[in-house]
């Protein structure tokens, strides 16, 4: 780890920490908010299902104009608006009555979730070299998904203990944290110069490249399988394999809270095997290796997800999908920084902060379609087994010609030094 500049590792961490501190809000609600829907001038739960997901809809106009945005200012003023906007929005849940105060909420937080998400991956792409981009970006992936993790166990007992003004209050306070912390480690200046230095280097963004578009895609079906389709529908697995109450030894649990566990369960490892993931795609074999591997433990797993195969084995299924999902996510960011280093990182990024995002908002909604239909459960997880298996095979044949071409490089380069040799 010596490699690795500290100026660009503390920034990185300074960074993943104000975006964790500024997602406590947004994932309290998403365990507060369903339980306490009547005590904020909701009227129906299907309000609360639109409250929790029109930030996420509003990000996909918004990413684009967020790249524009990075490209005339800096990054240390972007994370500084977001963080405000993050304290504001936050602060505000705690007061909210009524659908449209809390619509107009979640639109100002989805903005300032692009700020702060673009930025984010906009710091490793600065920070970053070849050697440590994985490690880099395990390290903000991991960090930043303690906000999710603490937002929901301080979100649920503390909307219970004190209330949701309360709690909301105090989380919004807790943003402001983030302001301190981007002054000191992040300089002005930082996204626009490097993507205009990568230009200079580079030109223009190949838009044609079919490597490009390969991330893209990729990025586009993982997140819609992952944050997508597993995320919105794994109670409604549980529900329809194994009833609404499982029982686990001499515990029963509802499916929505076992569904709870399992999910939670991936925040308290990312921190750490986000940072492992990224640090061995590092070394010596590259990323292919692990990301075709874990693009395989992904298809196996959904493909095994709708079987009866008793409680115990599908938690060890489920759970085994879970750590590839922390890899794939990953591994997925890391690939695309790769595509950026050498161009405009700021269009880049912005292109595939889209593709994230449509694919997360696309997946429940086809997920739910389906599982309208006889059998429902087997083509969405077979489908999803089927787009993994199809990934791994695509990452794995372009691996293999990199792996070749490598070969016939080094081959030619020993060829040259014994011609030389042999003249002197």
């Amino acid at each position: 780890m010596s490699a690795i500049p500290n100026e660009g590792k503390n920034k990185v961490i300074a960074v993943s920490l104000v975006t964790a501190i500024c997602l406590l809000g947004d994932s309290m609600l998403y365990v507060a908010l369903p339980v306490y829907w009547h005590q904020t001038g909701l009227l129906s739960l299907w309000e609360v299902g639109l409250i929790l997901s029109i930030n996420r809809f509003v990000r996909l106009p918004l990413n684009p104009i967020m790249g524009w945005l990075y490209s005339k200012i800096s990054l240390r003023t972007g994370l500084l608006v977001a963080v405000v906007l993050s304290a504001l929005t936050t602060t505000g849940y705690g007061f909210a009555q009524g659908l449209w105060v809390w619509l107009i909420l979640r639109c100002i937080w989805g903005f300032a979730w692009s700020l702060l998400r673009l930025g984010g991956l906009m710091t490793v792409v600065t920070a970053a070299e070849d050697h440590n981009r994985g490690y880099l970006m395990g390290t903000y992936n991991g960090l930043y998904r303690l906000g999710s993790l603490f937002g929901m166990l301080l979100g649920g007992g503390g909307a219970t203990l004190i209330g949701i003004e309360w709690v909301a209050f105090l989380m919004g306070a807790a943003s402001l944290l983030g302001i301190p912390l981007i002054l000191l480690f992040v300089r002005p200046g930082t996204a626009a110069d490097a993507s205009r230095s990568a230009k200079a280097r580079a030109g223009a963004v190949r838009w044609r490249s079919l490597g490009l578009w390969k991330v893209m895609s990729s990025g586009f079906l993982v997140s819609l399988l992952i944050q997508g389709v597993l995320t919105s529908t794994l109670s409604f697995l549980i529900n329809d394999l194994f009833t609404e109450e499982v029982s686990i030894g001499e515990a029963t649990l509802a499916a929505a809270t076992l569904s709870g566990i399992i999910q939670g369960s991936r925040w308290a490892w990312e921190p750490f095997l986000a940072v492992k993931f990224g640090h061995w795609s590092d070394g010596p074999y590259g990323r292919m290796p692990w990301f075709c591997g874990f693009l395989l433990v992904a298809a196996v797993g959904f493909a095994c997800a709708p079987l009866g195969i008793g409680i115990y084995w599908w938690i060890v299924v489920i759970l085994t999908v879970m750590i590839a999902a922390t890899a794939l996510t990953t591994l997925m960011d890391t690939l695309a920084t790769d595509t950026s280093r050498d161009t405009n990182s700021i269009s880049i990024m912005t292109l595939y902060s889209v593709a994230l995002d449509f694919g997360a908002a696309a997946g429940p909604m086809l997920a739910f379609l389906l599982l309208s239909l006889k059998h429902g459960l087997i083509y969405t997880y077979w489908g999803g087994a089927a787009i993994f298996l199809a990934l791994c095979l695509l990452w794995f044949e372009k691996g293999a010609s990199r792996d070749r071409s490598s070969r016939v490089s080094a081959s030619h380069g020993k060829d040259q030094e014994r011609k030389t040799a042999e003249i002197s």
